[in-house]
């Protein structure tokens, strides 16, 4: 466990792996649920609407539209959630369609290089693929 600080409260706690206490992790979850239920009852809602009904802070329902819990019908005109990359409006995330498409090509082509050539370019020799491990059992065994 580490002692961290919480992104929104900005109290110390200790974290597993979350940036948020559990307080206001709570909280979060609570007001996500006021507001996934106010936009299904309003699927045109604008952002001031929904803020002005639900009571939740502007601020919180863009960070649940970034995190992709959320999501609105159209992109809003207000320019209040754009992609990160090429700067179009979006409906939840942090990209757009294309984007994202691109980003994983990008990932795939990368994770799919071979490490042999720059291995071999660095003078580190790598046994072929039938290569077998030699231990001291396997020595011990070829003596009795």
């Amino acid at each position: 466990m580490t002692i961290i600080q919480c992104n929104i409260c900005r109290m110390p706690f200790q974290s597993l792996g979350s940036p948020t206490c559990t307080e206001c992790s709570t909280k979060v979850d609570q007001e996500f649920i006021k507001v996934r239920d106010y936009i299904y009852d309003n699927p045109n809602s604008k952002m001031d609407k929904i803020v002005e009904e639900t009571g939740v802070p502007k601020s919180t329902i863009l960070h649940l539209l970034k995190e992709g819990r959320l999501s609105l019908d159209t992109p809003d005109t207000e320019g209040l959630l754009i992609c990160e990359v090429c700067k179009e409006p979006i409906t939840s995330g942090r990209m757009c369609y294309q984007c994202k498409k691109k980003v994983q090509a990008d990932m795939l082509k990368t994770s799919s290089r071979s490490i042999t050539p720059r291995a071999e370019k660095n003078g580190v020799v790598l046994p072929s693929n039938n290569a077998k491990m030699h231990t001291d059992i396997t020595e011990r065994r070829k003596q009795n």
